[in-house]
């Protein structure tokens, strides 16, 4: 059975929030306005949390599927 396709700005969203955890430029933003608002989002998210210790296995919960 095929897997249905997730929406773009969802998968944006955790890519960003993703590179922002890991300590990533924003600057690996896509180029696409409507991906790249979604991606920074995610970005600031995951920059926030970094900063308030959200990492390894104290940052499980938050990990987006």
């Amino acid at each position: 059975m095929r897997r249905q396709k997730r929406d773009q700005a969802s998968r944006a969203f955790n890519k960003g929030y993703n590179a922002g955890v890991l300590g990533k430029s924003k600057e690996m933003a896509p180029q696409n306005p409507t991906t790249r608002h979604s991606w920074l989002c995610g970005w600031r998210e995951g920059r926030a949390d970094q900063w308030d210790g959200m990492t390894g296995v104290s940052g499980v919960h938050k990990i987006p599927l």
